[in-house]
């Protein structure tokens, strides 16, 4: 998932069952990356917003 190794597995305080479920709600920070990218980048040939 792009975490380092023991991210979640080596916090003594949660259970398997709260590890897996810290894991299951969490984005890939490679898509956050993708998309903050993606969405940050001017649009071209967008005729909504082609103003002549």
């Amino acid at each position: 998932m792009g975490l380092p190794a023991g991210h979640v597995t080596d916090v003594p305080a949660l259970s398997r069952t709260a590890q897996l479920k810290a894991l299951g709600n969490g984005v890939v920070p490679q898509q956050a990356a993708h998309a903050l990218c993606s969405l940050l980048q001017p649009a071209h040939g967008d005729a909504l917003f082609d103003v002549a």
